[in-house]
């Protein structure tokens, strides 16, 4: 799988002056009707298997859709003009924001589930299982379905079949201006529980005062009690959302902060959709400890890879860990690697390219090429990331913070250059930029061309690396990969510096992978295309030399 994930409302928007917390008329909004062929065939330049839309549900906005029948929301509890895609406040419905004709909303995201499947591309859309807008409306709930809170008895802090936590008696005080851009203040009463597990009535700025949180029938208050017998509310209602989904032809929901939900429900709820439609499901979990859980009783087929691989590799490029530390991190999930979902971007996450990371693009392709070459993982790339997109915008609700923003209406540079109003044709990008673009090509065509990278074994090579007296394992990592007579060498340069490098081959990988070894064997370096004459012999060096913060990947046939 590689991924690409795409927030759908900046992708297509090329207004090229974009308005410090513009409203939608000044900024312009990407819509659904952007994603058309011509995108595709891009994307698939890059290998690109899955689509991941983020920001499809219909959330809290600052933009006015009353007179198209859908709840006006009040602004001092909605995140940046545009509002935050996880706060959900239709579970049956698609952003207005996206739709050419807000009517047939739901009309036009059909028709791009199909254009992204005709396309040979599969659609990966977000479930957002754990909190929902203050203001949760359900309006386009089908028939007979009653909206999340509709039968609470708010009287009660806890009830198994309430969906939401209330603080009985308590109106909600929140730490911030409750009247924001109204004449009227928000008003709350009873106050619901706010979605980041905070049980009281004055949430502020720094939780998710914008959501409040469902109720899976676990008692957090009192020492996080479980009642699950009989089955919640809460558990019905989202599976049959789920459905809903499903059934349109989405072939997999990313699950945002799945571990903030008892994993007894997804181990109720994922056997039974997939009992029912084809569809993969991909969890946004951090707590290690729990990967395993949310594996094989949660049933997950996918895990972000966050805490793990991702933080290390960013510590390594960044200089403030060894590449030593690779090793320890992949062997901390050795037993489900191929769970893990790799990436060095997505939403949530500081720009490569941003100050606040590596402050150039190019600076992320060591990490780059572990992250997607040493196993069949899957991969994700963030729209964007391919083209070095910096993230230093001021855009509003989001400051200047190295993340594109997720909160307001704005355009992203890299990806307007890359459009250049439908063409394609490069014109407008930088010389760096389409070296930087050619890089991940050509990376991610080595996941689907080299049937060692796709299907083979791995073996790591730094423990027989140490100490080396022309490798520093500080500084650089490297590994095979192996499978049918074609054995691949991949050396990274985490340094600022060019290294000339010696890697060690240990009589280990011989024996592991069962090949023969060779005074001189000829290998071809995937990036450059150039013949390298290396002795592949036990207690043997291959010799490379490596710009900075870039890899060398080596293939020899066997």
């Amino acid at each position: 799988m590689i991924i690409y994930q795409v927030l759908s409302r900046l992708f297509g928007n090329c207004t090229s002056h974009s308005t410090f917390d513009g409203d939608i008329r000044q900024n312009g909004c990407g819509k659904f009707n952007d994603f058309t062929s011509t995108v595709f065939e891009e994307l698939k330049k890059l290998e690109i298997t899955h689509i991941w839309y983020t920001g499809v549900l219909a959330h809290a906005t600052k933009t006015d859709y009353s007179s198209y029948g859908i709840h006006k929301d009040h602004p001092a509890i909605v995140k940046g003009a545009a509002g935050s895609p996880y706060a959900i406040k239709d579970y049956y419905d698609v952003d207005p924001d996206l739709a050419i004709d807000i009517p047939n909303r739901m009309t036009e995201f059909e028709a791009l589930i199909d254009r992204t499947h005709q396309a040979g591309l599969k659609f990966i859309m977000d479930f957002v299982p754990n909190h929902v807008y203050r203001e949760y409306t359900g309006a386009c709930a089908p028939d007979g379905v009653l909206p999340l809170g509709a039968q609470d008895d708010n009287t009660k802090a806890f009830d198994p079949q309430n969906n939401f936590y209330y603080i009985p008696g308590t109106p909600l005080h929140a730490q911030f201006d409750m009247r924001g851009e109204s004449s009227c203040a928000y008003i709350e009463n009873p106050a619901k529980a706010t979605g980041n597990d905070r049980f009281d009535a004055m949430p502020n700025k720094n939780d998710w005062y914008e959501a409040v949180k469902l109720n899976y029938g676990v008692d957090y208050c009192n020492g996080g009690a479980c009642y699950f017998d009989p089955i919640p509310d809460t558990w019905h209602k989202m599976y049959h959302i789920l459905c809903f989904w499903a059934s349109k032809g989405i072939d997999a929901f990313r699950c945002d902060m799945a571990e903030m939900v008892p994993v007894e429900f997804w181990n109720w709820v994922i056997p039974q959709i997939k009992a029912q439609y084809p569809v993969d499901f991909i969890a946004e979990v951090y707590n290690p400890n729990q990967y395993r859980n949310y594996i094989f009783t949660g049933k997950f087929d996918y895990l972000y890879d966050k805490v793990g691989l991702y933080d290390t590799l960013r510590n390594v490029t960044c200089g403030y860990g060894s590449a030593n530390d690779i090793t320890r991190c992949w062997q901390a999930t050795e037993d489900i690697h191929d769970k893990m979902l790799h990436f060095m971007e997505n939403h949530d996450e500081q720009r490569i390219a941003s100050s606040h990371f590596a402050s150039h693009g190019r600076k992320g392709r060591a990490a780059m090429v572990v992250s997607t070459l040493m196993s069949t993982a899957p991969v994700m790339i963030y729209f964007g990331q391919e083209f070095g997109e910096f993230g230093m915008d001021s855009e509003g609700f989001s400051g200047r913070d190295g993340r594109t923003t997720i909160f307001d209406y704005w355009c992203v540079e890299s990806i307007r250059r890359w459009r250049n109003g439908g063409t394609f044709d490069g014109k407008l990008l930088s010389e760096e930029q389409k070296r930087l673009h050619a890089f991940y090509q050509r990376l991610m065509q080595l996941c689907v061309q080299e049937k060692a990278i796709k299907d083979g074994q791995f073996f790591d090579l730094q423990y027989a690396n140490q100490n080396g007296w022309r490798y520093n394992e500080q500084k650089q990592y490297s590994f095979a990969r192996y499978h049918e007579g074609e054995l691949i060498i991949v050396v990274t340069n985490f340094d600022a510096h060019p290294a000339n490098v010696g890697v060690l081959l240990p009589q280990h990988l011989f024996d592991y992978f069962q090949i023969s070894s060779k005074e001189k064997a000829h290998a071809l370096d995937l990036f450059t295309d150039k013949i390298h004459e290396v002795h592949l012999m036990p207690e043997r060096t291959v010799d490379v030399n490596i710009d900075p913060y870039e890899a060398v990947v080596l293939k020899i046939l066997l």
